[in-house]
């Protein structure tokens, strides 16, 4: 057994279904052996677990890098955001990982945003101190930001007359960054 598969399946799973509701006798389930054969490629639950999250910040961090590394100098902020929100798009199950943290999944293992997230607003916090206000606080500027990529992902917009405008409609996105880029100005006036 690869540990790709391995990878893969406990990485779904955990997005869909949380740490707390995924068991090693799932994932084995899933990729259709045993127990001991998740145990030899992947490790314990929490092992697995760990490596899943290690492996989703490090996409992140490559992300980050990439994208503070070809940043506009005149419109920074708003490429930054913009490569967030794509990737947030094309990467759900990272989204589905935090989520579940966020409503008290997998409480007892405990320091992975400190581990995991704190570098990364640090890295942006860096590399966009200069630009920012002396009197804007750089970490709730992008923990803002962070908060309406998230809010939108996950439960959308109302529409102006009738129902929710979500990720799943090309013209909702493009009407979401717009609106970011606009926030985004006027924070930073």
């Amino acid at each position: 057994m690869e540990r790709s598969a391995v990878m893969s399946v406990a990485t779904r799973l955990f997005a869909e279904l949380g740490y707390d509701s995924t068991s090693l006798q799932l994932i084995a389930d899933a990729l259709g052996t045993g127990v001991q054969d998740v145990r030899a490629v992947g490790g314990d639950k929490r092992e697995l677990y760990l490596a899943v999250t290690r492996h989703a910040f490090e996409e992140q961090r490559a992300m980050l890098q990439e994208a503070l590394a070809g940043c506009p100098p005149e419109a920074c902020l708003h490429h930054v955001a913009d490569v967030y929100l794509d990737f947030q798009i094309d990467h759900p199950h990272i989204r589905a990982l935090w989520m579940h943290r966020w409503v008290m999944d997998a409480v007892d293992i405990s320091g992975l945003e400190d581990e995991y997230i704190r570098p990364l607003l640090r890295l942006v916090a860096r590399n966009l101190g200069d630009r920012i206000p002396p009197d804007m606080d750089v970490h709730y500027l992008l923990s803002t930001m962070l908060w309406c990529i998230h809010g939108f992902l996950g439960s959308g917009v109302l529409a102006p007359e009738r129902g929710l405008r979500r990720v799943d409609d090309p013209t909702a996105v493009r009407d979401f960054r717009k609106h970011m880029h606009a926030l985004i100005d006027r924070m930073l006036d």
